[in-house]
């Protein structure tokens, strides 16, 4: 971890008006972000660390956020542009369910209504990679666990000094500090899982290199196939952490992931049989034609999300996120 620590001591607080689009919490608790938490001491605030801002965000009604953050810009805009952005609120939601969908399902339709406020964020790619590499086949409490370590350990430390008492975060790391970590060191932060470190080191000198990182700059000019084919190079990136990948890193709504809730789904509202078989390779290509038959192609994974998170709850009646 860095020598260096970064400390902060004043905090601004702005109020965006999400105009009832926005469930926060459903959005951050919905499986693609895992370093947001209710903090201990801001009780009724959830924090993060965004770069090296510290960010707390408390949702005062269904039409209002409160932000208080350690910046008054984030990656060049104002804090509230890029809230906008992060949370795509700058997209139309009602773009996702086309009307022919809410026609011939109009059960899953009305499943789906308290739903639609659960918003696909647009990460920072390289936390999104590291983040979907280490969730492979483990639930959400231990990616959770697994990022906060990574960030512990490797990531900046910063404090902020408040009347309550000090309060300490981690950044997440950039490529570089992953790309030099011992994968015995990286494998304690990764369920001691050697291969699983072993594969984000290479990911992080590719990122590093350049080569990866330029790809992402370009991912919104190929298709996605291509986009997939450049990303599953690497060691411990196959097709569903790719379209992971693509979809909450690189903002490509059509990408379309598909894990064992999703096949769930598929078969039981919409009846695609190859969706009781096993996901294969060849499997999970057909699966991804015949959702986008249905979702639309343009903005199947931003459905296929929302209906994720509104199986888990609704239909599988889960309660950890």
């Amino acid at each position: 971890m860095p020598d260096i620590m970064i400390t902060h001591k004043k905090i601004y607080s702005s109020l965006l008006n999400t105009k009832s689009r926005l469930n926060f919490k459903d959005t951050v608790q919905s499986g693609q972000s895992f370093r947001w938490n209710l903090n201990e001491t801001l009780k009724s605030y959830y924090s993060s660390v965004i770069y090296n801002s510290i960010i707390f965000i408390c949702e005062i009604n269904s039409e209002m956020i409160e932000v208080l953050c350690t910046d008054q810009e984030l990656s060049g805009k104002p804090i509230n542009e890029f809230l906008k952005h992060l949370f795509s609120l700058d997209f139309q939601e009602e773009t996702v369910f086309s009307s022919r969908f809410q026609q011939e399902f109009p059960e899953v339709w009305n499943l789906v209504q308290s739903y639609r406020s659960v918003r696909v964020m647009r990460q920072d790619p390289f936390e999104i990679m590291v983040t979907f590499m280490c969730a492979q086949g483990i639930g959400m409490h231990l990616i959770r666990r697994q990022v906060s370590m990574i960030a512990e350990r490797y990531g900046q430390k910063i404090m902020l000094e408040l009347p309550e008492g000090n309060l300490t975060f981690h950044s997440f790391p950039p490529p570089q500090a992953l790309a030099s970590a011992d994968p015995n060191e990286l494998a304690v932060c990764t369920n001691n899982n050697r291969i699983r470190a072993a594969n984000i080191i290479a990911m992080a000198r590719s990122f590093e290199s350049g080569k990866l990182a330029l790809a992402c700059v370009d991912s919104g000019k190929c298709d996605l196939e291509t986009l997939r084919e450049t990303l599953c190079v690497h060691s411990g990136i196959g097709l569903k952490i790719a379209d992971c990948i693509a979809l909450f890193g690189l903002g490509r709504f059509d990408a379309f992931p598909i894990d064992t809730h999703v096949k769930q789904y598929l078969w039981e509202w919409f009846g695609i049989e190859e969706a009781r078989h096993s996901l294969t390779e060849k499997n999970y290509r057909i699966l991804q034609e015949k959702a986008r038959a249905i979702l639309g192609a343009e903005y199947a994974g931003y459905a296929g999300h929302i209906l994720f998170h509104c199986w888990r709850k609704e239909v599988k009646k889960m309660k950890a996120f």
